[in-house]
């Protein structure tokens, strides 16, 4: 992460003409300058910057983060005049796809809220309350959590919701504001209602606008180990025990692996393989979930989360180009994805920063 991934994205990842972070490198490393560019990997990458200058680990990576940081706000938000960040912009900056979506404001507060804790910039505080305004106003829905976006559309899913956790989470760390534990707190009675069904351990993905499960229930295992991490999160910051869920929902997502131990993308609500192919993010968030259980003090739990790095490391690291990674191999262990996604750089990133925090070195 220090010595090759960081320096990599510093370097390829940022566009120097139109400023901004790239969607992915090619296969050979390097940057896909024409590809258009999803408004949630700006935030992503802004966040990787932002928090890899806080661990010390990359002390260029403030200035990086705020530059993105500036790029986003400039490009993406209101655009059109309207309230909220758009979609998708074009490598020249110009907007592709103006769509106000939930997942992507998950990401951007999350962003901010990281650069916030850098050195607490004012500019910055107001841009998240504004923001939060957005999100209170426009993507609350009257039956629970938030709508998929603006304009709202069908099926709901559980993955904006979960990534807007994970961003409440990150801004009550970053200003101390209880309105982040409320808001916090509503998600999880969505989670423990909803969400997560206890008798079978699933969590589903799709749902009507009532929040009733659509069956089949679909089931990925990298969400409920990203689930077993949020909660623990969760708990830290309400004092609300967790560890009832966090076991379950573990339990659960071991269930959906294949011969190298590594999680499948997707399932059914028996425990049955849908798809046996494998990205790399759900090895990432298998890892936070150990840690989080270690954290816990669950015996075994942090010899697991070594483990599971080192798969990660064995499968999807070992890449051609240093600081790169595979993104997804199917039943046979054949990659599929021939570019290196920046969308990924967030979850090893976090996973690593997760296991150091708590592992130690």
């Amino acid at each position: 992460m220090i010595g090759q991934s960081l320096p990599l994205w510093a370097h390829e990842g940022c566009d120097p003409l139109t400023g901004g972070f790239v969607e992915r490198l090619d296969r050979d490393g390097c940057a896909d300058i024409v590809a258009p560019r999803r408004v949630r990997v700006q935030a992503r990458q802004i966040y990787c910057f932002a928090k890899a200058a806080q661990l010390g680990w990359y002390p260029d990576g403030a200035e990086i983060a705020r530059k993105g940081l500036d790029y986003m706000l400039a490009k993406a938000k209101s655009p059109d005049g309207k309230p909220g960040f758009v979609h998708i912009l074009a490598p020249d900056g110009s907007v592709l796809n103006p769509l106000r979506d939930t997942y992507d404001h998950a990401f951007v507060l999350l962003a901010l809220a990281t650069v916030y804790q850098l050195d607490r910039d004012a500019k910055v505080r107001a841009e998240i309350d504004e923001l939060m305004q957005f999100i209170d106003t426009q993507l609350r829905s009257p039956d629970g959590g938030y709508v998929e976006g603006v304009p709202a559309s069908m099926p709901r899913r559980q993955n904006p919701q979960m990534h807007l956790l994970e961003a409440f989470i990150a801004a009550f760390d970053a200003t101390h504001d209880q309105a982040f534990q409320a808001r916090a707190g509503d998600l999880f009675g969505l989670f423990s209602s909803n969400l997560f069904d206890a008798k079978k351990g699933v969590l589903g993905e799709y749902f009507e606008q009532d929040w009733s499960r659509i069956e089949p229930v679909s089931v990925e295992p990298g969400h409920q180990a990203e689930w077993v991490w949020l909660l623990k999160g969760f708990e830290r910051i309400t004092g609300c025990p967790t560890g009832k869920q966090r076991a379950a929902l573990l339990e659960s997502a071991l269930r959906y692996r294949d011969a190298t131990c590594c999680l499948v993308d997707e399932g059914d609500a028996l425990g049955n393989i849908v798809k046996a192919t494998r990205r790399c993010w759900p090895q990432t968030e298998i890892v936070k979930a150990w840690v989080a259980q270690a954290e816990s003090g669950v015996e075994g739990a942090a010899d697991e989360a070594r483990a599971a790095l080192m798969r990660l490391d064995k499968y999807y690291l070992q890449h051609p180009v240093k600081g790169g990674w595979y993104d997804q191999f199917d039943g046979e262990g054949r990659s599929l994805v021939d570019a290196i996604p920046a969308s990924s750089f967030y979850h090893i990133l976090c996973a690593v920063a997760e296991a150091e925090r708590v592992l130690g070195a």
